[in-house]
Formats: C-alpha cells, structure tokens, sequence
C-alpha cells in the first residue's frame, strides 16, 4: 500500500506537472471568489405586494435591508391573499410610480428586479386579454338523423365560454353501432394533464363500431354564421358533429380585481404579443434606462392554469408538423374511433405533440424571445397542470426553477429545473425557496431550521434560492407586520432575527458561487421519451447509491454526440450511460439517432422498439423502427439475451440500471460509511481538472464519515461555506482508485471537498489513537433521563387509523436516546396508501415535551443538536502546509500516515474548561414587555421564567458575565475557545467590546484566543428567538381585531388606520392568526452549557 502510494506522488509530478499551473490558477480564482463572491451568487427574493398595500417608505425600507443583509435581487409580484385591501391599485398610476421607485432604489442599493408578468403567481393572464386570446379548448355539439331526408335546422352551438365561440368544422358520418369510444379521453385529447399516457392497442372490434375515413362528409362550408345548416342526408343513420372552440375561462390567479383576467392563448404568438403590449411593455417604459440593468428579468411562475388543446391557427401548425391534415380525425376529439384503435390513438398521440411543441415554441420559447429582444431575461417553473412537456419549456429560460417546501414538499420539481439547465447549457438553476404551509410557517422559521433542507436543494442541482418570501411591509409602527396572507417562510426586515441574517446569506452566497462554476457530473442520462406531455423521472435510489443523472428529451437528444464513450449534450454535460422509457414505440427520426450514437461508442439502457407512436408515414414508419431497431438489438430478448455490442457502443435490455453500471465498471461517484441512519447528501462539479463535490449532513447529530470520491490522484481540500475557511483535508488516502477523506460534520453541516492536483508532496494522516482509543470519534456524552409516556403511528386525528406504539418506543430507548424512523416497521400500517405521523410524548430530565414526525422521517430524541459532542482532538493543515494537533484532552497522542509513519504526542496537560452556566446578566429592549435587567442564576429557557414578560418575549436579549482567564492559559501554542452549549437560536458573541461573530447553527462554538487576555474578561452574547412566544403570549390579552375562523382578518382595525397603539395591550400585530391561547412556546434564549476551554496546539 504504501508503494503504491509513492508511486502515486511519482505519477502525479510526472504526467501532471505541466496542469499544476493551470490548476492552481483555476484554484486561486474559486478561492478568492468564495470568500468574497460576486453578485451573481448571493440568493434573491420573492418580493410579494399584498393586496393593494404599498408604500414608497416601505418600498426604500425593505431593499435597504434586503441589500444589507446579502440579498441580491427581488421578484415582484402583486397578489390577493385575503389581506384587506390597500388604496394602490395594479398597474394604477400610483402602482407604476411606486414601481418605478423600486427599480431606482435597487439601483441605488445594487440589487436585481424582476417581476412576475402579470398579477397573481399563475400564469399569464390580464384584463386586457380577449376571448379570441384567451386560451382555447374544443367543443362540440351532435344532432342524430335519419336518411333520406333533407335536414334544415339550427346546429346546437357547443359550450360556450366569455361570452366567445368560433366553429372548427361540421363533419357528418354513419353512426356508429355499440359504445366504442376512446379510453381515458380527457387525457388523451389533452383537456387534463396526464403523464405516460399508454394508448389503447388496436383490437379486432366491430367494423359498424369504428367511423371510416371515407364516409366522413365535410359540410362547414354549409353552416351559416346563426348555426343554420341545409344539407341532404343520405339514406341511413347520421351524426353531425359540430366542433368549435371557446375558451378555458381560466382566469391569472391570484390576482386583485385590477389585473385579473383570462389567461393568454398559449399556443399564439400573436395573442402574446398583445399580452406583452399591455403587460410587459408599460413596465419597459417606467423603467427607462434602467430596463435590461437593474430591471432585467420576468418571471412565469409554475404553471396552474390547466389544459388548453386549441388555437386558431392549429390546423396549419399540426399539418406543418405532422405531415397530414387532422379534420378526417376531428371526431376523435369526441370520443369516436375513427378507422381503427389503433389509428385513432397515434392521431392523439400526434395532437398532444403538437400541442406541446407549441406551448413550447409560442409561449415559454417566445416569452423568452420577447424577453432576450428587450434586453430582458426570462426565468421560469416549467411544471405543472398543462399539456406540455417539462424540461422543453425549462430549456426556454434563461434560468429554469424548481421550488421547494418545508417539509421537503416538491423538491423533485428542483431536479426537473436542474436537468433542463444541464441539458440545455444554463450556469443558474433557480428555486422557490422554503415555501411553507400555514402550519410551517407562522414565523417559526429561522435559519438552522432551514440549513438541511436548503443543503438538499443544492444537492439537487439548484444554485440560486429565490426565497419564498419577503412581504413588502408597507408601515412602520406594527411588528411583525404584513404576511402573504398564510403561506411562506417570513423573510425580511421585520424578521426577529434579520439583522444577523446576513451570516445566513454569506453561507449561501458562498455555496451558490461554487455550485454555479463549471459542469455538472453526472453517470446517467434518462431520455423522457418522444410523447406528451412529459417530465423528468425523480431517482433519489439513484442518487442515494453514489450516482447522480439527467433528463434529457427528445430535441436535444437530436443534438447530441458521442466522445469517449461518453453521451456529450450541447450543454456540455456528458454521461456514460443513455436510459430509455419502458416503452416499444419510438419514431424511426430518433431511431436513426440513436443507432448513430451507439455505433459511435455510445451504451444505451432500454427495451427494444417495434413500432413508431406517430400516424405521420404510417405504416411504413413502423415497418423502418423494426428493421433499425432489429439492426441494434439484434437477439436481444430482454430475458435470456440481454445485452449486445453495437458499432463500438452497446445495449442492454433486461438488466436492471444497477446491474450494468456493475457491468460497466463504473464505480459510485460518492459512498459514506455511517450507520442505517446516517443521510449524506452530495453532489459533483468540475472545473477544468478541479473537481467539487458538495457534502451536507442531512441528520441533527454529528457524523464522523468515511467519505468515498471517485477522484484519484489529487489533493482533498475542505472549504467551509459558512466562514470562507479552506484548509487541505487532513485524514484521506486512496482505495481502490477512488479516494477516501475522513469528515467530521456537525448536526445538519456541510463542507466543500475540492480536489486539485497536488502542488507539492503532503503525507496525509490515515489514522489518530490518544492513548489506545480512536480519537476521531467525540467523547461519549452523559446519558439523559428519557421516559416514553405515550406513542401513536397513524392519522392522528382519526383513533381509528391510529395505533399505539408506546410500548415499541420503550424498548428502542438506549442510554437516555431514542432514534427510531417512523415507518410501518414499527408496528405495521394502520392506514394504507395514506402518509402517516409519528407523535411521542415524553419526558426528558424532567422536562415534557412532544414530537411529531411525518411517515420516512427520523426521529431523534434527544435532538443532536441538544448534545454537546467534544472530541479529544482536532486535526489541520495549517497554510504552510503543516500538520497541526489541537489536543482538548491530555494523553499519547499517535498519528499514522500514509506514507507509513507513526507520529507520537504527549500532551502531558489541559486544564479544566470554565463552567459559565450560572450568574448572567439578561438585558432586555426597553418597552417590549419584559424587564430591561434581569439576573438569571442559572441558564434556563425563556419559556420556562416565571415572568411572562421573559416567557413571551420574542426578540434580542443579551447576556452579559465577566470571567477569568488564568494566565497559563495564554501564549503561544495556547488556543482558548468559547462553546455556549444549546442556543435558541442565533447568538451574536462580543468579548471584551470586540466582536467575535454571529452563530445561527451548531456548534455554538469560536476561537476567542486573539480576543481574551489573562485575567478579567467580559462576555456578551445576544441571542435571538422567533416571533412564536410573543405571538402566543398576546393572545392571552383581550383581542381588538376581528377574524375569520381561518386565520384571516377580517378588516383592518380602526387603531391601526389612525396610527394608534394597541388599546389591548398587545405588542404584536400580523395581518395572519396563526396562534391561539395555550399554544406550545418554543424553547428560547441561551440554554448552554456554557464553557470556556484551552487546547494545546502541537506540530507532530
């Protein structure tokens, strides 16, 4: 092993001598950068003007603390959420003048605007939208007769909506015998959204059941403009079908009565050059110069606005595409069959690609053109309700978005966005970030709450948080003030804890700037298939096994090349393998390609196609699929025969993905060692040879991990995204090709691992014993004292679907602990098909408290974070390139290396840390209910004072004590630092005057060495809870506001019209109920225990 590592360093200065330079150039600049990044990387805001209620001071206050905090731009949007409405009126005079302000304030401040393109968050819609724009549907009316005869009457008009309706065609033919009709239509004709639809295999069915082409009269000529038709019918029974369009009556929601309206026709170009006209070019115009600058980005949020399968112009735009005219097939559209099953059901499948390339070319791809022609860019979520396909209209933009809600809800919509991006060559992958329900929101967010989710987000690909969201708070004399009526995480200036916010943004400033430079990597390429509508597969599988992948349709697949063996797109990306849709059908266009790309070296995943889905050239499309596909896969069965050398490429078919990535030899990217419920989300970039991977912990406790990385040859360095730190990793040495670097990683921490080509020699540490033991791993903790009072695993709220597993829980408890997923394995389903809870209540030295956990997630008890983890040691790389031991404990300290070499240290003594728990000083804001001074003798949760000024207090508080430090304890080699235990929640440290930083997750802990002096010292710290206590402590006083029963007002109050204060002594004001008396207060304020401790800095 150790040769083998020599020979490593020999290989490495000899065949990469002549990359170093550029590696470290490449490195100098993404370090530089990290610390300090560019605008470009910090995180934006939805910025949501509640209804009507805006202010030019607000406007100027919230961006100046917006762009204090780290914030580098706001998306406007206008939207009624049930809060009583303002006098600013959308798109009023006022409204554009108040606009206009805000785009000269970002200006000033440096910020970005955008802005959603019209009232409400879906879709694009306006009063100034005709009917004749307005988004269209088919519909149609029949009249039955009987032959010979002659039939003069009025055609029922069909369905008709706004007031708008135009005919399409009238087609008569024989009636069909029987109820044949088309299976799952709604969805098929694209009047609901439906993925993976599966057509209907033809059939023998009854020849009268089916209408023949050639017996469909066509008589639109005949119908006069009142409905009147005069027509001859033959002998026989005879339907005549009237088909026309009329629109959805879909209006933008939710949108105030001033800029409500029907939604644009998603398929014209010329009814979204109105709609540009009356809703995008007025803002044009109010932003003068400063338009394409500072106001340089609309915004389409997630689509909501259902199905539309109609325009005008259809006709001619399906036969463009599709190479035949559609009226013998209109029928269809009705349910009919017309010639066969078979035939009919490939006409759909061509309408539903029509309609999707449409949505894509006349609406996401013309916005996007319209946007780019004015300097503008154009951001979007391309999911949702409409007939579309997802990762098409996400390659539109300029920047694709997912979202994602507390609770993990929608995060697979961030691999859609970041697919689109990878495939279609975009840097910045946006995100709704931290969307909440009523119930998780209710400004109980903060920051550390938040980090584990945001940190997945990353890992799915995204790279800019656009926070959901910041309500623009129009007055100055309420807190905490305006809400997006219930929803969202609160974000902004009246936030308790928002002036040390801007710790939280430079966290994620800094992991956007890495997560935006170079190329994803990824193994495996998902092609989503030729149909529609259509969206990414979501593989957390994958994913959780070491590999990361894409999705990739249609039209870029068109454009793809083969390099290396590898799958090359034109954004850049490449993958080793190309995965098909479980599908036999394909059309011969892309069957052409993808025998290209095989024989060019390509491997493809994926069952054997025999037909084409498209009726364009049928049959003979069919009969070019079968010979091609008989020309790739051969013999292949999928069962005994599955897998089969193409050109210098392959195929397999049968084997399931993680079989032949085994075959492959293609070995996972990331593992861990941890154990069953250690989560470690990851994800990989490239720059040039520098390599970056991404690492979060994605449980409340710590990890000590052996990470793997399929990188060799390179140096591990770790970059710490919450202070800039980078340091060449300590403990890491190479297996088997890949490259293992030991991390630890505190409750929901992350870290960079950047791998750069080694400069010069550096022996790394494998193994630390102190005094036998493995000094890696912390220090045991003392047991607490954990009773199980009572457990249920169900629907909470229904008994009956609930069942008692108290007794279970009891048994699972070890040495004061309890980590158990709340799963069926507990003790069965008590609900099937239904996501369950887990709620446990229980007592914890003396303390009662209760958890609820939703079905798949892992319940802590107690929570990592409430452990106070030590190690005996801490191992660095100081900049100098030397080892560096900082022994907390005393003892022989021995360091293997890789080279092979044991390293022995004595540290003969540390002494004792200092024990701060008692006699602190409490200092309260002036007016806000509790006490301006107060002692606490020991360290207790604000919840837990017996003044109800203290137990309700939301806010700042600080904590001020004196302490000594003996003067052994200061000189070289001697390092002091503070650890203040449990905080809850953000803790802003000053020692002596002199700022030492703001901590808003654990470990609470800070090298205070250069801030202490031997002898008398002072301590400050303030610390920040929620807004959740005081919120429940008012409402403990009489109410002077009137509410629905769901949390809303009802209208504002006369004090707060004039100004006044609360005549019931409240201290808060929020225009959201979301608390009642006796609501659960959160644990708040500093809870420790507090230490100071010294440690022993040795160079082995």
């Amino acid at each position: 092993m150790v040769k083998s590592w020599r020979w490593f360093w020999t290989v490495s200065f000899s065949v990469l001598v002549s990359s170093v330079a550029a590696s470290q150039d490449v490195v100098g600049k993404l370090r530089k950068s990290f610390l300090q990044p560019p605008p470009s990387a910090h995180p934006h805001t939805w910025w949501h003007w509640v209804n009507d209620n805006v202010t030019r001071e607000g406007i100027t206050a919230d961006l100046e603390a917006l762009a204090k905090a780290g914030v580098g731009g706001v998306q406007i949007f206008h939207v009624d959420v049930g809060v009583p409405s303002g006098p600013v009126k959308y798109y009023s005079p006022q409204w554009f003048a108040l606009f206009r302000h805000a785009v000269r304030e970002a200006a000033r401040l440096g910020l970005e605007v955008c802005i959603h393109n019209c009232a409400g968050w879906s879709s694009s819609g306006g009063p100034w939208v005709k009917p004749e724009h307005a988004m269209q549907i088919v519909v149609t009316s029949q009249v039955r007769v009987k032959g010979p005869t002659k039939f003069e009457g009025k055609l029922p008009q069909p369905e008709t909506r706004a007031g708008y309706y135009r005919d399409i065609a009238v087609l008569a033919f024989p009636t069909p015998k029987g109820e044949l009709r088309i299976e799952n239509l709604r969805a098929k004709a694209a009047y609901n959204r439906a993925n993976n639809i599966v057509p209907a295999r033809d059939r023998p069915v009854p020849p009268e059941s089916v209408i023949k082409r050639a017996s469909i009269i066509n008589l639109t000529d005949r119908l006069q403009p009142d409905g009147r038709l005069v027509w001859d019918v033959p002998e026989g029974d005879w339907t005549i079908l009237r088909i026309g369009h009329t629109p959805t009556g879909k209006d933008n929601h939710p949108a105030t009565p001033e800029g409500r309206g029907l939604e644009v026709d998603k398929m014209s170009r010329e009814a979204l050059d109105a709609f540009w006209q009356n809703a995008i070019a007025p803002l044009l115009r109010e932003a003068g110069p400063l338009a394409g600058k500072v106001f340089n980005n609309v915004l389409v949020d997630s689509y909501e606005v259902g199905c539309q399968n109609w325009t005008p112009k259809f006709p001619e735009e399906f036969r463009k595409r599709r190479g035949y005219d559609l009226t013998p097939f209109l029928p269809v559209l009705a349910g009919y069959v017309v010639e066969s099953v078979e035939i009919s059901e490939r006409f759909l499948w061509d309408f539903r690609r029509t309609i999707a390339d449409l949505f894509a070319e006349n609406y996401y791809g013309y916005f996007a053109e319209l946007c780019r022609k004015h300097g503008l860019l154009f951001s979007t979520e391309p999911y949702g309700n409409g007939p579309f396909e997802d990762l098409v209209c996400g390659g539109r933009a300029d920047i694709p978005m997912g979202e994602f809600w507390v609770g993990g809800g929608a995060i697979g919509t961030c691999k859609i966005a970041a697919s689109a991006a990878h495939v279609y060559g975009r840097q910045i992958v946006g995100a709704e970030a931290f969307t909440a329900r009523p119930e998780e929101g209710r400004w109980r967010t903060h920051p550390y709450m938040l980090k584990a989710l945001g940190d997945r987000a990353f890992c799915e690909g995204i790279n800019r948080f656009i926070f959901h969201t910041t309500a623009h708070q129009p007055w100055f004399n309420v807190l905490p003030g305006m809400t997006m009526g219930p929803w969202g995480s609160h974000f902004g200036r009246t936030q308790t804890w928002w002036n040390n916010a801007k710790a939280w943004m430079d966290y994620l400033a800094r992991c956007q700037y890495l997560l935006q430079q170079g190329t994803f990597v990824a193994d495996i390429c998902f092609f989503v298939g030729e149909h529609a509508p259509n969206s990414a597969p979501y593989r957390p599988d994958l994913k959780a096994k070491g590999y990361d992948y894409d999705a990739c349709p249609a039209e870029v697949l068109m454009k793809a090349t083969v390099r290396n063996g590898r799958l090359v797109l034109p954004g850049g990306t490449s993958y080793a393998l190309l995965v098909l849709p479980e599908t036999d059908a394909m059309t011969p266009q892309l069957l052409r390609k993808l025998q290209e790309l095989i024989k060019a070296g390509l491997v493809v995943v994926g069952p054997k196609p025999n037909r084409s889905p498209s009726l364009q050239n049928y049959p003979q499309c069919d009969e070019e699929v079968r010979r091609l596909a008989k020309e790739i896969w051969g013999n292949l069965d999928g069962k005994t025969v599955t897998v089969r050398n193409y050109g210098k490429g392959k195929v397999y078919w049968g084997k399931s993905l993680e079989e032949v990535l085994r075959l492959e030899g293609i070995k996972p990217d990331f593992e861990f060692k941890g154990d069953e419920f250690t989560s470690i989300a990851w994800i990989h970039r490239q720059v040039g040879i520098v390599d970056i991977y991404f690492v979060s912990n994605q449980r409340e406790r710590w990890e000590v991990v052996e990470c793997t990385f399929r990188v060799r040859g390179k140096v591990p360095e770790i970059w710490h995204p919450d202070t800039g730190l980078t340091e060449i990793a300590p403990a890491f040495w190479e297996r088997a090709g890949r490259t293992v670097v030991q991390l630890r990683l505190p409750p929901y921490g992350s870290v960079f691992v950047v791998f750069r080509p080694a400069t010069k020699p550096f022996d790394p540490v494998v193994a630390v014993r102190r005094d036998g033991a493995n000094a890696w791993l912390p220090e045991k903790t003392p047991a607490r004292k954990l009773e199980i009072r009572r457990a249920i695993y169900g629907v909470l709220n229904d008994p009956n679907r609930c069942v008692d597993v108290t007794k279970q829980l009891q048994a699972m408890v070890r040495e004061g602990r309890l980590v158990v997923q709340a799963s069926n394995a507990i003790a069965g389903d008590p609900a099937p098909f239904v996501v369950k809870q887990l709620r446990v209540d229980y007592v914890i030295d003396g303390e009662e408290r209760t958890e609820v956990v939703t079905e798949g997630e892992v319940l802590e008890i107690p929570k990592g974070s409430e452990l106070i983890v030590h190690f005996p040691a801490d191992l660095r790389v100081n900049p100098k390139g030397q080892l560096e031991l900082l022994a907390y404990r005393p003892g022989t300290y021995e360091i293997g290396t890789r080279f092979g070499k044991v390293k022995r240290v004595t540290v003969k003594a540390v002494p004792e840390p200092l024990n701060l728990d008692e006699n602190w000083e409490v200092r309260f804001p002036p007016n806000w209910g509790a006490p301006e001074k107060v002692k606490f003798e020991r360290l207790i949760s604000w919840s837990q004072h017996p003044n109800p000024g203290i137990k309700y207090f939301s806010g700042t508080a600080t904590y001020v004590r004196e302490f000594e430090v003996p003067a052994n304890w200061v000189g070289k080699d001697k390092i002091i630092v503070l650890d203040l235990g449990v905080v809850r929640h953000i803790a802003e440290v000053r020692v002596n005057g002199a700022f030492v930083g703001v901590f808003w997750k654990p470990p609470f802990r800070a090298n205070i060495t250069k801030f202490v002096k031997a002898g008398k010292n002072t301590l400050e710290v303030r610390v920040t809870n929620t807004w959740v206590n005081r919120l429940i402590g008012d409402e403990e006083l009489p109410d002077d506001c009137e509410w629905h029963p769901n949390g809303r007002l009802r209208n504002f109050p006369q004090w707060f019209i004039e100004g006044k204060p609360r005549p019931s002594g409240r201290l808060t004001f929020t225009t959201w109920k979301y608390y009642r008396k006796g609501a659960p207060l959160e644990e708040s304020g500093l809870l420790g225990p507090v230490s100071i401790f010294p440690c022993v800095l040795v160079k082995p």
